[in-house]
């Protein structure tokens, strides 16, 4: 039983280092494409963990809602602060700083 065990324990990390790295990608897809939308610059090409819960999806299944931020510039000299929250693979919300149209 204890040998199942020393299995099973390598085979959960290696699932959740994979579905983080798989949705930490998604993550910077999405914010990426939302700043060229906005026509703003994505900044660093990159997206920063900042928080991980377990919530309930629309189906109501557990999933794990991860948090991360971004920067963004507006006029290419300021650095602005972004977030985006995935719940399980899905976009759950994505929020930029207040920064100046023109």
């Amino acid at each position: 039983m204890w040998e199942y065990a020393l299995l099973l324990v390598p085979l959960l990390f290696a699932w959740f280092a994979y579905d983080a790295m798989r949705v930490r990608e998604t993550a910077i897809r999405l914010a990426r494409a939302a700043c060229e939308r906005q026509g703003l610059q994505f900044l660093d090409f990159t997206v920063q963990g900042a928080r991980l819960r377990v919530a309930r999806n629309a189906d109501g299944q557990a999933a794990l809602r991860r948090s991360y931020c971004f920067e963004f510039s507006d006029d290419g000299s300021s650095r602005r602060l972004g977030t985006i929250v995935m719940l399980g693979a899905d976009l759950e919300a994505l929020q930029f700083e207040p920064y100046r149209l023109e």
